[in-house]
């Protein structure tokens, strides 16, 4: 079996960390200012979080350019109206508001992170061919 642990490259590793934490209620397993491991309430491993330009990793060495191009994080959860009102709570911006997706049938909405990330949150649902 092979699970991702994905890896993004930040700016503020503790206030990304921060921000992760307020919307989703997850945990920091591993914290600093050098990377950090989030984990959800079953401590499985959600995300993790890497400084740009450190540690020579090849996509990570120019914060200059545009974070997250050609990425999606895509979140199924139990919890999408719970993690929609701490969103709103924070007064983070969204920007699509929940509605339904005609691909899934399910509820989703989206967001940016502190560093541009696009995040969806979608009810939680298991992938049918």
């Amino acid at each position: 079996m092979a699970k991702p642990d994905p890896i993004i490259a930040v700016k503020d590793i503790r206030a990304s960390s921060q921000w992760y934490q307020s919307v989703f209620n997850w945990k920091s397993l591993h914290g600093g200012d050098h990377f950090d491991v989030l984990v959800a309430e079953n401590d499985e491993i959600v995300l993790c979080l890497h400084p740009w330009g450190r540690d020579g990793h090849p996509t990570m060495t120019n914060p200059g350019i545009t974070p997250g191009n050609g990425l999606i994080l895509y979140f199924r959860t139990d919890n999408m109206r719970a993690i929609r009102q701490n969103v709103e709570n924070m007064g983070y911006a969204v920007e699509e508001d929940i509605h339904l997706n005609p691909n899934s049938s399910k509820l989703e909405f989206s967001l940016r992170d502190p560093d541009g990330y696009y995040l969806t949150i979608s009810e939680f649902h298991k992938y049918e061919g």
